[in-house]
């Protein structure tokens, strides 16, 4: 059983919110970057963008990664690592930038509003 943790975000707040099978089945194979309709959340009317997750060691998803795969890279800066002094880099594990069975929670943000407010709607279902 596939069951996702998803953190949606909007300008002005977040919300968390769960799916479970049969909804989760239409993330699997979906990449970061790629674009959702809020069926899938049970928000119709919204369109999310996927723009990153965690796997279920707590390992971050990256976007140059391709597939589902765990790969230890080379990093310097930016999310996943933040160096103590300029110049100092690390080898890091990240996930793969599409989602598997494998991970665990699903960041979003919404690219479109549905007719109804975040709030108002995520209360409601």
């Amino acid at each position: 059983m596939v069951e996702f943790k998803l953190v949606i975000s909007d300008a002005a707040k977040s919300l968390a919110r769960s799916v479970t099978d049969p909804q989760a089945a239409g993330f699997l194979g979906k990449r970061i970057g790629e674009s959702i309709g809020g069926e899938l959340v049970g928000l119709s009317g919204y369109t999310f963008r996927i723009t990153g997750g965690t796997d279920k060691s707590g390992f971050p998803m990256r976007p140059e990664i391709p597939g589902a795969r765990q790969m230890r890279v080379f990093v310097g800066e930016g999310f996943g690592f933040h160096a103590p002094r300029h110049g100092v880099r690390k080898r890091r594990t990240f996930r793969g930038s599409a989602i598997s069975e494998e991970t665990v929670q699903i960041n979003l943000v919404v690219e479109k509003r549905g007719p109804k407010p975040l709030a108002e709607s995520a209360a409601t279902t």
